[in-house]
């Protein structure tokens, strides 16, 4: 009796969901992600070892080049309603008696770069039309004893958001009297324990010889 031939079938897989799954995930990340803007100075941050990453909510950063500019920066919050940025920015404007518009204040909510301003051209800054007015701007945060805007920001951006954790940004070739001027402020503020932002060096390891 002859035997029975089935037909032989090629397996067909469709990979038409797996390529959709794809496209969603893609998109998600693009449109979540959050991107590290440029500080508006080079700065050469000194090298180290230790691998602990910035943290991307509740930071504020100060950031100082070598020709002794300083600059603030302070992230939104962790969650979209508290907006923290306009909260701040219209308390350092109190403190000053300068009114800022909603306007404004969304503006400088949606700066994600480190600010160098005084507060008294923070409006100019805010409403200039292209970048390079904007980049004339950044001429650097006082931080003299006769005008300490520096020590405002840090003072209601702690009163706004009391879980902030201050990280400083330096130029490995800034003097230490910049340096020293920026954590007695800090102090004085009682922010007596901050990050300090550096490049990642590598470390060979060699084997010792038997």
């Amino acid at each position: 009796m002859p035997k029975i031939k089935l037909p032989s079938k090629q397996p067909f897989i469709d990979m038409t969901p797996m390529v959709d799954l794809f496209s969603i995930l893609l998109i998600f990340f693009l449109l979540t992600a959050t991107f590290r803007a440029q500080e508006p100075v080079p700065v050469d941050t000194p090298f180290s070892v230790s691998e602990k990453p910035t943290p991307d909510f509740n930071n504020m950063t100060i950031v100082f080049s070598s020709d002794k500019k300083v600059f603030f920066n302070i992230d939104n919050g962790p969650d979209t309603l508290l907006k923290f940025r306009p909260k701040i920015l219209a308390e350092v404007g109190k403190h000053y008696n300068i009114e800022f518009t909603e306007e404004e204040l969304r503006k400088f909510e949606k700066l994600t770069t480190s600010i160098g301003v005084p507060i008294e051209n923070m409006k100019a800054f805010l409403n200039a039309e292209t970048p390079s007015e904007r980049d004339a701007l950044q001429t650097g945060i006082p931080y003299d004893s006769l005008n300490n805007q520096l020590a405002t920001w840090v003072l209601y951006a702690r009163q706004v958001n009391p879980n902030v954790v201050a990280s400083l940004k330096g130029d490995s070739r800034t003097e230490f009297p910049t340096v020293r001027r920026i954590l007695d402020i800090l102090q004085d503020k009682n922010v007596n324990r901050f990050n300090l932002v550096t490049s990642l060096k590598a470390v060979k390891i060699e084997e010792e010889e038997k």
